[in-house]
């Protein structure tokens, strides 16, 4: 864990990162796999890593918040993660879990089926991790002693972001691009903002829901998912074939319905299909196209789309409720 210079909206800080890299790598592994990761704390301040959602058995010292279920680790200090992976399988996330830290210190984790076990749906082409965020231009980590201090709400954020970048939305950013091939790829989705409730879209797609929180669920396709903080969804994306250099945005604006302030501002990106080898003519290029979006209090397209999470509750993957 190290600090390192990043620029977004026109401001350069000092975050903490992994590695030196934001968004921060991938955990990948297999259902059963026994995992050994090693922190080093070469930060100023006490910290540790959190596994959000991974089913910790017999070795819940290694998740949860700060001075519950584990220590932090001190600065200049190292700690030694040990655990397995249980009858999981999807996408669930890894962040920081003392303070704010986790505005910069977070990233994904790709649990891939046991070797021989096929998906309930399609096989995609690739995997494509979708890191939804926020950006503050302010130190957080004063924001929130401010508002423990005061009993207030902590200040909104700047920005949401895509994979750490806010978008061409915003004043002084960066433009977000994917580019894929033309195929059926899964996009891991993972709101790591702190406080708020996404939509996510993008224009002229449709995308099928097949997995939340590392659990598979009965299939549904929609053209915008709604996705909580802490939440990860996998979605396949079929991309479209004849679209040689279209453009495509890809949206997330935030979902709220309570009386406190938030961000209502939208972070984007781009999907943009490439232009074939065998194809020069550069009058096929289309304007960027953007999606239609529910406005930022529609409780009946959230209700809706929740409803349509079910467990695939069959044989081989059976809902199996805690007792």
């Amino acid at each position: 864990i190290q600090m390192q210079n990043v620029t977004r909206l026109c401001q350069t800080m000092s975050i903490v990162t992994v590695n030196g890299l934001f968004p921060e790598p991938r955990i990948i592994a297999r259902e059963g796999d026994r995992l050994v990761i090693k922190v080093v704390n070469n930060v100023h301040c006490v910290l540790h890593v959190s596994r959000h959602g991974v089913r910790q058995l017999r070795s819940g010292w290694a998740d949860g918040p700060a001075y519950i279920t584990q220590c932090p680790i001190q600065t200049g200090q190292s700690y030694i993660y040990k655990f397995t992976i249980n009858g999981q399988r999807g996408t669930l996330f890894w962040h920081a879990h003392v303070s704010w830290l986790r505005v910069t210190l977070y990233g994904p984790i790709v649990i891939l089926p046991e070797k021989g076990v096929a998906y309930p749906f399609p096989q995609s082409f690739k995997e494509v991790p979708v890191l939804f965020g926020e950006w503050w231009k302010a130190d957080t980590e004063k924001l929130i002693s401010q508002a423990v201090l005061t009993g207030g709400a902590p200040n909104i954020s700047d920005a949401y972001t895509i994979n750490g970048l806010p978008g061409l939305l915003y004043n002084c950013s960066a433009k977000g691009e994917t580019k894929e091939d033309l195929s059926i790829e899964t996009s891991q989705c993972v709101n790591a903002a702190l406080n708020d409730e996404l939509f996510f879209s993008i224009a002229n797609h449709n995308l099928t829901v097949v997995e939340v929180d590392a659990v598979y669920v009965k299939p549904f396709k929609t053209d915008t998912i709604l996705i909580t903080p802490g939440q990860t969804t996998n979605v396949l994306l079929k991309t479209k074939h004849f679209h040689p250099n279209a453009s495509f945005l890809m949206s997330a604006p935030p979902y709220a319905t309570g009386p406190s302030s938030f961000d209502n501002s939208t972070t984007t990106g781009i999907l943009k299909y490439h232009q074939p080898s065998n194809n020069t003519n550069e009058s096929n290029k289309f304007p960027l196209l953007k999606p239609k979006l529910p406005i930022f209090n529609d409780t009946s397209f959230g209700t809706s789309f929740v409803k349509k999470i079910r467990s695939l509750a069959n044989a081989k993957f059976p809902a199996n409720v805690p007792k």
